[in-house]
């Protein structure tokens, strides 16, 4: 089968947006978190993307020291691709941000493409008891929250971790988002195949309608043709939906806990191999199928787990 039908599903097993008083399936610790991270790589995800939390509190931490902690068991393993944010949490600087992928030297590091409004207080109306002060603190504090990516910071990422030879999936929350990932590669700061991740139904984002995941692509389809690979995620209960409709448009998809705690109205997953084995089935109905890592290495032309610093 030509490797350009091939879907590759990425899973982002928790993130920083969900809290620990959420779902008690959200993996916190070092331990569960390789441990999700092993798992949803034998459920079918060809790439796994990591954040780290205070094993404590499930606190976003952005130290390299708190990454050290699961990186050398999930590689050892499986043999998934490792993808290392610099997104962090919102609230954190670049500087911060790019640490652990600088130490690393992952294959794949995330790269937020624009500054934007990033509204996670609506899961107050939700979630109202929470185990720790930090959590409803900073749900709260997003009302007045500007999740910075300046031009300065996008190509302070670039520089820091372009000589190590890792490649980027840019987040991109909108349309604005996409232009400026073109700007970028205007100027030869991103070479293709750019791996493009389109964000759906944040608030301060483009919204979740399939109008949106249309426009979307047709975008990026004017701006960089033959040069990238197109992949989406939708927030919260959108996150099947979305997938469903890119898959069949020929994209691919990113599913897990960070994204969403949920596999069905009302019903938390309780894992994100869950979530996995869920988007492969989708895949696999619309008669196209998964991508193994090694598939997704050459798709995206990635260095090789081989060539890491972990």
């Amino acid at each position: 089968m030509d490797l350009n039908d091939k879907v590759i599903i990425t899973c982002a097993v928790t993130g920083a947006i969900h809290t620990p008083s959420m779902s008690p399936h959200l993996p916190v610790t070092p331990e569960e978190i390789a441990a999700a991270a092993v798992g949803a790589a034998e459920a079918g995800a060809a790439i796994v993307h990591l954040h780290a939390r205070d094993p404590e509190t499930g606190k976003p931490d952005q130290t390299p020291e708190a990454f050290a902690r699961f990186l050398p068991r999930i590689k050892q393993a499986t043999n998934a691709v490792i993808n290392l944010t610099t997104g962090g949490a919102p609230y954190m600087t670049v500087q911060e941000r790019v640490k652990p992928a600088q130490q690393f030297k992952p294959e794949v590091a995330s790269l937020n493409m624009g500054s934007m409004n990033f509204g996670l207080f609506p899961m107050l109306n939700r979630f109202k008891e929470f185990k720790h002060d930090w959590e409803r603190d900073a749900l709260e504090a997003s009302r007045d929250l500007v999740f910075r990516n300046s031009f300065a910071d996008i190509e302070f990422v670039l520089r820091k971790l372009g000589d190590a030879g890792t490649r980027f999936e840019f987040e991109c929350y909108d349309i604005s988002h996409l232009y400026n990932l073109s700007h970028f590669l205007e100027r030869g700061l991103v070479k293709p195949p750019l791996f493009v991740q389109s964000v759906f139904g944040i608030l301060g984002g483009i919204g979740p309608h399939p109008e949106d995941v249309q426009h979307m692509k047709r975008t990026a389809d004017r701006l960089f043709g033959k040069q990238y690979k197109w992949s989406v995620l939708g927030a919260g209960r959108n996150q099947l939906a979305i997938a469903a409709q890119a898959a069949a448009m020929g994209g691919n998809v990113r599913v897990g806990l960070e994204d969403s705690l949920w596999s069905g109205p009302g019903r938390l997953a309780q894992s994100n191999a869950e979530q996995v084995r869920m988007v492969r089935q989708i895949i696999e109905g619309l008669g196209r199928s998964i991508a193994t890592p090694d598939e997704a290495r050459q798709i995206l032309e990635l260095k090789g787990a081989d060539r890491v610093a972990f």
